[in-house]
């Protein structure tokens, strides 16, 4: 089949929407679909092998950058695209943006709506009303259960399977196959040889950087390696880290997605410090709604997690594959951490069953379930 695929991330970049943007086109792709991107903005010039680099990419597909104006709130390159995406004559229509989705299903054209957040702004919900108006949607797709319950409250429309598939974030678990062990992993990335505790992603408000902060310091003879963030923000906690005289967390910086999964080998164990508030690059707070895509990529390394006991966490996450503690609490983190490190049986027991868990969140398997009984 044809997928026409329309976001607006920003590519390349390194923000988590665009890294999912171009791992749901690769998913596609890799079930034998034909697919083709559509992206506001000038053509960035770069080669696919940058791309695949930079987004951990196996699979080649068609991306088309068209100019857009911002000031119009990306209506003009929405347009253009799903009659671009007509033009090409797509099979079906997979958009994130609500004014592509709007379009495209009032005409009627078969959509495929995935959604990651409320409808925003002013005429976010009115976009939405539309979109489920018309009659070219065929699948939605929010991201977690308590995001699909809350549309179905708040537009007081019944999403019931097949229509409405709670679709997770994924992982690509061909590429967490045959790493090296922990030991050889770090030597590979010159980290120090000892217990090493990592944590991936950004560094905004929300994500628990504070809590690291006072890990490290209560934990001196452990490593913690941070991978990720901006380079402002890298510079800020490093200059805090110095001033704190912590000796013990390094900062790797922007990690390459293709780099990822070696630094992922390299930690005996993770944490997911996320606050009651969680922050992304828009700004905006997803704590009641997020599906962090680190949860699946530490599933599939197979390590030993500790994370924020949150209740949208914990529509993945259980006390089977993962030691989950009250957020913000520095005292009951210190003391999960201590419990980890000194019980062998239990990281192994986590970690198993975590590698279990990370077979069904495949970014393959979400991509078969989003077209699944769906006709051309």
């Amino acid at each position: 089949m044809r997928i026409a695929c329309i976001a607006t991330s920003a590519v390349p970049s390194r923000t988590a929407n665009s890294v999912q943007v171009m791992k749901v086109c690769q998913a596609f792709t890799h079930l034998d679909h034909e697919v083709r991107l559509w992206l506001p903005g000038r053509n960035p010039e770069i080669s696919w092998e940058a791309l695949s680099q930079h987004y951990g990419l196996r699979e080649k597909f068609n991306v088309v950058w068209m100019r857009s104006l911002q000031r119009v709130r990306r209506y003009d390159f929405c347009l253009r695209a799903v009659r671009a995406a007509k033009r090409w004559k797509a099979h079906f229509y997979y958009v994130w943006p609500l004014q592509a989705a709007a379009l495209s299903s009032m005409l009627g054209y078969p959509t495929i709506l995935e959604v990651h957040d409320r409808p925003q702004g002013r005429l976010g919900p009115q976009l939405f009303r539309r979109a489920l108006r018309g009659s070219g949607l065929q699948r939605l797709l929010p991201i977690t259960a308590a995001l699909e319950r809350y549309l179905e409250e708040k537009y007081r429309k019944t999403l019931d399977e097949p229509f409405s598939i709670v679709s997770p974030m994924g992982v690509d678990l061909e590429r967490y196959q045959n790493l090296p062990d922990s030991k050889e992993a770090r030597s590979t990335l010159n980290l120090r040889e000892t217990f090493t505790i990592g944590y991936t992603g950004h560094l905004y408000p929300g994500r628990g950087i504070e809590l690291l902060l006072e890990l490290a310091r209560l934990n001196p003879s452990i490593a913690f390696v941070w991978a990720g963030g901006e380079a402002v923000a890298i510079e800020r906690w490093r200059k805090r880290l110095w001033e704190a005289d912590i000796n013990n967390v390094q900062l790797l910086g922007f990690v390459p997605n293709d780099r990822l999964p070696l630094v992922h080998a390299a930690c005996d164990a993770f944490l997911m410090p996320y606050a009651r508030r969680i922050s992304v690059s828009s700004g905006g707070d997803t704590a009641r709604f997020a599906s962090p895509m680190k949860v699946f990529e530490y599933f599939a390394a197979k390590r030993a997690i500790i994370s924020s006991d949150l209740p949208v966490l914990r529509e993945v996450l259980n006390e089977s594959n993962a030691l989950l503690v009250p957020p913000e609490d520095v005292h009951a983190w210190h003391n999960a951490l201590q419990t980890l490190i000194s019980d062998s049986d239990l990281r192994k027991k986590l970690a198993k069953q975590a590698g279990l868990d990370a077979d069904k969140y495949s970014w393959r398997n979400r991509a078969q379930n989003a077209l699944a009984g769906l006709e051309v």
